[in-house]
């Protein structure tokens, strides 16, 4: 990323004017936030580190209150992206509108999940593999393929996705799929507070059909793709438990950026141990203001940074400022088995239960195991709140790459080690499955425990069944 030559301009100077200047690629300007004007398509960028460097996502978003001094408070709390990291420009745009674009996706989700899954179950449906689907999946899809291609422009997107548009295109869906048409129209409607230009009319449904069908990339060892998890752990979204939105960008094999919203998992740790019914009781008796963690959180990290995010959900009628309280999180330092807390899933259709409790015993680990719905087990260890994650599929299945991607990266980048049971990184290279996993997958906060994982993965493997 090169930028023109310029003079930094006091804040002062700002106030009350605007003074742009433009840089090669129009990306950044020099201004005073005005009020706010949606982006129009491939101006999307992040934002920079220098007082009155403002991107145009920011003029977007900053209130109108004293934007400047935010903008020194905010450089003062948090130094997102040196001046070596943005002139390397190492995916700092893509990563802006990856965090707005789950950011929204997740608004979406809690919007679905207290109106229509609440009323009615007949707009829940199943996949050939028996999970249910909802509209949140279709929407979702929908919703984060028309961000990336108008902020990113559509000639430099690729999308690997799991729904496909075949359920919404049956004769007998069509109440399904009107009510994904008005979902995604209500969430782009809103765009302008995410820093996202809005389509200038509301989407037909072949345009719906259209953008959820673009997501047909089928990944592979070269190029640039984006892999998505519309609605991770969708049996825990239908029962108001632990879901999460996955995003990741994948390049020549490699997961350069990853995503993961996680709408209800709140700030403290302890609300993991609760079914989120229950928390939501309680978030009605004691409203949060408008500061709050408890209502969700989005984690995000690039690859080679060193640095893992995480900020909170955007409330409603708050605009989007980037970064929006981020804070850094890093893994646990716990390293004592008999202390450390490990994360498996819930269902026991896709994982032995039995083998990873072997597991657990073998190598110290204590506590009674944390069983958690979706990619939120990552966020989990990323944010230090657990040290442990251990998956053995059963014989026959295969990981799907939009599974791990993007909570992978930011395990290691928080300082975590993910491999599979063989101590090899997982190979996001060979398209729509982990091929060549080895036995299963290893996530842990520090190099010794996992050491000792697979020392005991090796010992009682071969009376494993599996």
């Amino acid at each position: 990323m090169s930028f023109s030559t310029t003079t930094i301009i006091p804040p002062r100077m700002l106030l009350g004017k605007t003074t742009t200047t433009y840089n090669n690629n129009d990306a950044f300007t020099f201004t005073h936030v005005v009020p706010p004007q949606p982006l129009v398509r491939g101006s999307c960028s992040s934002r920079t580190s220098y007082i009155g460097f403002v991107s145009k996502f920011d003029k977007t978003c900053s209130s109108s209150s004293s934007p400047i001094m935010e903008e020194e408070d905010d450089q003062k709390k948090l130094n997102l992206f040196s001046k070596s990291e943005q002139e390397k420009d190492d995916y700092s745009k893509e990563l802006d509108v990856a965090v707005r674009a789950v950011q929204m996706a997740c608004s979406l989700c809690q919007r679905v999940q207290d109106t229509i899954i609440s009323k009615t179950n007949h707009q829940v449906q199943s996949k050939d593999d028996n999970s249910p689907v909802t509209v949140a999946d279709w929407s979702v899809q929908a919703v984060v393929s028309w961000i990336l291609s108008e902020c990113l422009g559509s000639e430099n997107i690729s999308i690997v996705a799991e729904e496909d548009v075949q359920t919404l295109s049956k004769s007998n869906a069509s109440e399904l799929l009107d009510s994904v048409v008005k979902t995604v129209n209500e969430c782009l409607a809103d765009a302008p507070r995410f820093g996202v230009q809005k389509p200038k009319s509301s989407l037909g449904t072949s345009e719906v059909l259209d953008i959820i069908s673009r997501c047909n990339s089928t990944g592979g060892p070269s190029g640039r793709f984006w892999v998505l998890d519309p609605v991770d752990g969708t049996l825990g979204f239908v029962r108001g438990d632990q879901y999460a939105v996955a995003l990741a960008l994948i390049e020549d094999g490699e997961v350069v950026l990853g995503v993961l919203g996680c709408p209800n998992y709140p700030m403290r740790k302890e609300w993991l141990g609760y079914q989120h019914r229950y928390h939501r009781i309680v978030s009605k008796l004691t409203p949060p203001n408008s500061d709050s963690w408890n209502k969700g959180c989005v984690l995000y990290a690039k690859k080679g940074s060193g640095k893992a995010w995480m900020q909170p959900l955007l409330n409603v009628n708050k605009m989007f400022v980037w970064p929006n309280h981020a804070k850094q999180v890093f893994v646990s330092s716990i390293d004592n088995p008999a202390l450390a807390t490990f994360c498996e899933p819930v269902e026991k259709a896709n994982s032995s239960h039995s083998f990873t409790a072997g597991l657990a015993h073998s190598v110290g680990l204590r506590k009674q195991p944390l069983r958690v719905y979706s990619m939120v087990k990552y966020a989990a260890i990323g944010r230090g709140d657990a040290e442990v994650f251990m998956k053995f599929a059963r014989a026959g299945y295969k990981e799907k790459i939009w599974d791990h991607a993007a909570g992978v990266i930011i395990i290691q980048e928080a300082g975590g080690v993910v491999t599979d049971a063989g101590g090899y990184p997982l190979d996001f290279s060979k398209g729509l499955y982990l091929e060549g996993l080895d036995r299963g997958i290893i996530a842990c906060s520090g190099a010794s425990l996992h050491g000792k994982i697979i020392e005991a993965v090796d010992a009682s493997w071969g009376s494993s069944s599996l």
